[in-house]
């Protein structure tokens, strides 16, 4: 409330007081009477500002997976942060369609946030088919932290994902993508027409034919069932996913690799974003910015833990490749970056030089 308006009201008080010494006990009445309307009239428009604002959350995994933790710590710093005037609501994957139906609801203003992943999202930016390349982060996650949280890598993405509709909030790793199969596979031999489950994307598809895979896409929902009836030969996701799906019950190998992450980003309406009122836009970017640490401390545990599980409910081979091992299939992988570049073009060639090149910089900073 401003001085003239505080000024002005006190004014008021004074002049009611000044006319009921002056006047009869109906006038008195009347007054009273009219106070209090103005008063209840008062409270409730502050009754009505206060109200908290919904926003919706949905996700790409189930209950219980790494980007379930995400969207709970997020939404404990947003309402904390806002002080209750703003409630976020969680909806796990299968709540409100596939990955793709889920950017589109995003871009359609129908939901708040979103989990995008590059597996279907590099069909309409195809930059982002970065991050399904081979051999591209670094083996030490703290490397890969520094870079793919920096501002430079955002910029690099912000404005592909503006002319979708879209804003980019961050950009999350879910832990190492880890092979399972009907038999251990050491070397890009062990993949000749074996049938790997992949995601609908054109990178993934061809980095596995590269290894001489026969690539089979296949929904999230139906790979356990495909596993079990044979239809495929084996897949590929994050540790924790394998177990919390269960997919180890029905394979006989795993074989970590570290060849690529599970890398997904967290996505809003753009039109919504910049719309959003200062102290609003201000409890999302604080939350943001503070599940950075938390998200790589949280998929390291999530994936530690559920390897614990796997080796203790199954007698899976687990194998770690040797360097000399993964180097075979480095080498096989690179031709793929060809592939990316035609489908991405000069942007995709920036992307890849400058994430390359941070990567380099920071392991040689880290090693110094």
């Amino acid at each position: 409330m401003t001085k003239l308006t505080r000024w002005l009201g006190s004014l008021t008080v004074l002049m009611a007081f000044g006319l009921a010494g002056c006047s009869d006990s109906g006038d008195s009445a009347n007054n009273e009477a009219t106070n209090q309307q103005e008063s209840s009239s008062s409270s409730e428009t502050a009754d009505a500002k206060s109200e908290p604002v919904t926003w919706r959350f949905a996700l790409e995994e189930i209950e219980g997976s790494v980007q379930d933790a995400y969207a709970k710590e997020f939404k404990r710093e947003v309402e904390e942060e806002s002080d209750g005037q703003i409630k976020i609501e969680i909806y796990p994957y299968g709540s409100l369609g596939t990955s793709s139906q889920l950017t589109e609801l995003v871009q359609q203003g129908a939901v708040e946030l979103a989990f995008a992943s590059p597996g279907h999202l590099a069909s309409v930016i195809p930059e982002v088919g970065i991050f399904t390349l081979h051999f591209v982060l670094s083996d030490d996650n703290d490397v890969n932290k520094k870079v793919l949280s920096s501002d430079k890598v955002h910029d690099l993405f912000a404005d592909r994902y503006a002319s979708q509709g879209l804003e980019l909030l961050s950009i999350v790793p879910e832990g190492w993508m880890v092979w399972t199969g009907s038999k251990p596979l050491r070397t890009p031999a062990d993949f000749a027409d074996f049938k790997m489950r992949t995601m609908t994307s054109p990178i993934l598809t061809e980095s596995y034919k590269a290894y001489g895979a026969n690539p089979t896409p296949m929904p999230y929902s139906e790979v356990y069932s495909g596993l079990q009836l044979k239809q495929i030969d084996g897949q590929v996701n994050p540790i924790f996913a394998i177990e919390e799906m269960s997919f180890y019950e029905v394979q006989d190998s795993m074989t970590i690799a570290k060849h690529a992450q599970f890398i997904a980003t967290v996505i809003s309406n753009k039109k919504w974003y910049d719309a959003l009122p200062e102290e609003q836009r201000k409890a999302l970017d604080a939350a943001r910015d503070n599940l950075v640490d938390y998200i790589y401390d949280k998929q390291a545990e999530f994936n530690e833990t559920r390897l614990e599980k796997i080796k203790e409910n199954s007698d899976i081979n687990i194998i770690e490749l040797t360097d000399e091992e993964r180097d075979a299939f480095r080498k096989a992988s690179m031709g793929v970056r060809d592939i990316y570049l035609e489908a991405a073009g000069d942007r995709g060639k920036e992307v890849l030089d400058t994430i390359t090149s941070m990567v380099k910089e920071e392991e040689g900073k880290a090693g110094e």
